[in-house]
């Protein structure tokens, strides 16, 4: 938040308790971030860690295998960028907050502080600043398009979306649907 103030971007925040958030803006995040979020240990996706090292020892550049536990530690804690010195950091971070606090209490935290727009933070003020309503009103679509523009917030925007960000939308309100029986800790 700091480093958008220092960018010239206002900030709008407002903190939402997890019981006063739409379930769906939960099982949206889910679905598009990290699927497997309720089943991992220590806040990894060990499977996911193990197919990016493989990747660039083969060369190939590494798509990321965070998941929200680990955003949750850098957002929270941490500097945004991808260098050693944060990586490391976020990964000795990660298992103190999977061990510290439960799985819904991580949500809620990651909810209460992810960037949904150039210094929008959260889903109460994304809920306001794209869609006019409380975060406990929001739609299953509202929040599959809140969940799309995570990877790009200062790019994408929920409000105005672009085909493409539709098209993530679609998928992840799909993907909300067939990981349904992973869902049990966002209840």
């Amino acid at each position: 938040m700091a480093i958008r103030l220092v960018q010239g971007y206002g900030i709008e925040h407002q903190w939402t308790p997890y019981e006063g958030i739409a379930p769906a803006l939960a099982r949206a995040v889910i679905a598009s971030e990290d699927n497997l979020f309720c089943e991992q240990a220590l806040g990894f996706d060990f499977a996911a860690l193990g197919r990016q090292i493989r990747a660039w020892r083969d060369g190939q550049r590494p798509r990321g295998a965070s998941t929200i536990t680990m955003q949750t530690a850098k957002n929270l804690l941490l500097w945004p960028g991808r260098d050693p010195v944060r990586k490391a950091l976020e990964a000795w971070l990660t298992p103190q907050v999977a061990l510290l606090w439960s799985k819904r209490r991580v949500l809620e935290v990651y909810l209460n502080i992810v960037e949904f727009g150039p210094g929008i933070y959260g889903v109460e003020a994304a809920a306001r600043a794209h869609f006019g309503k409380r975060s406990s009103q929001i739609t299953t679509r509202e929040a599959a398009l809140l969940a799309a523009v995570l990877p790009l917030p200062l790019h994408w925007s929920a409000a105005s979306p672009s085909a493409h960000v539709r098209q993530r939308a679609a998928i992840i309100e799909h993907r909300m649907d067939q990981i349904q029986p992973l869902l049990g800790c966002a209840r």
